[in-house]
């Protein structure tokens, strides 16, 4: 067995490979391979699948930071399905042969038309329509899923997107972690204390296009009386027309906290040193705004 791993072969690049059996080309099978790339040929980490001839994938993964991507399957007729954030997704049929390497070559993805974004004016964040919730492990093993029930807030948008505005109130007696008892103590002082400090407040006044569909909105979070600068990670899903004929726009967004900075730093330590509960929280925003009729306007207190 030893000396069958250590037999080599020349491949047909010129270059050395473990033998088929060992590390090489599966017994019967073939490998696809290509190179993604931008208009401008620069190499782009794209997610690829490999689709059989019934729509089913058989493979699947990412590019390296070459644009390079390969996979061993069955010989067969495929589809390599190319999708990456910002670009339009392209389809590329390929053949592979037993024993062979079938190759698309250079795979070049248009970039994809940005999706317009909000007009310049007032747009009032919508509650049934928005939902901000947080995540946080518990025992270094599980994860406790929450959320905040009652918020509000504004957006305001300026000629230069960049220059827009966002102002949201969060209601802390509203959080809601489906455990009445576990509630309780999350109002508390070894928490949020929310007699002293009714309300999160986060005021965002940088948004910076990150390229596609992504920007990062930078603001400060003010928690048990403590202000932080906080960077959402921020996905924009364009805008729609509601039910009633109102203009909506949309986005996800998500930022990791650390407990520590906010003075949140109750903590109940197990046997072994296991925490009860971990040292930074996920923070996950679905959100909703709805534009004001008025055009013109600007945050309260801005």
């Amino acid at each position: 067995m030893f000396s069958l791993l250590r037999r080599r072969t020349q491949t047909s690049e010129g270059g050395l490979a473990l033998e088929r059996g060992a590390l090489g080309l599966p017994q019967g099978g073939g490998r696809l391979e290509c190179q993604v790339v931008d208009p401008v040929r620069v190499p782009l980490q794209a997610s690829v699948t490999v689709l059989d001839q019934e729509g089913r994938p058989t493979a699947e993964g990412s590019t390296d930071p070459y644009g390079l991507f390969s996979a061993a399957v069955p010989p067969g007729d495929y589809v390599m399905s190319v999708v990456c954030d910002g670009f339009q997704p392209r389809q590329v049929p390929v053949q592979v042969l037993a024993g062979a390497r079938a190759s698309t070559g250079v795979i070049e993805l248009a970039v994809a038309p940005l999706p317009p974004t909000p007009g310049p004016g007032l747009w009032d964040i919508d509650p049934d329509h928005t939902a901000i919730r947080f995540v946080a492990r518990h025992l270094g093993l599980a994860e406790i899923h929450g959320r905040f029930n009652r918020f509000s807030g504004h957006l305001w948008i300026a000629d230069r997107m960049r220059e827009a505005q966002i102002e949201v109130y969060i209601e802390a007696e509203s959080i809601d972690t489906g455990v009445p008892s576990r509630d309780g103590h999350l109002r508390s002082p070894d928490f949020l204390d929310v007699a002293a400090y009714p309300d999160l407040i986060f005021t965002g006044s940088d948004f910076v296009h990150r390229g596609g569909s992504h920007w990062t909105v930078t603001g400060a979070l003010e928690l048990r009386g403590v202000c932080r600068t906080v960077r959402l990670d921020t996905t924009y899903l364009g805008l729609r027309t509601g039910m009633e004929g109102e203009t909506r726009a949309a986005c996800k967004a998500v930022t990791e906290l650390h407990r520590e900075d906010f003075t949140l730093t109750w903590q109940k330590m197990l046997t072994r040193g296991i925490a009860a509960i971990g040292s930074t929280i996920q923070i996950e925003l679905d959100i909703q705004v709805v534009q004001m009729s008025q055009p013109t306007g600007r945050l309260p207190g801005v």
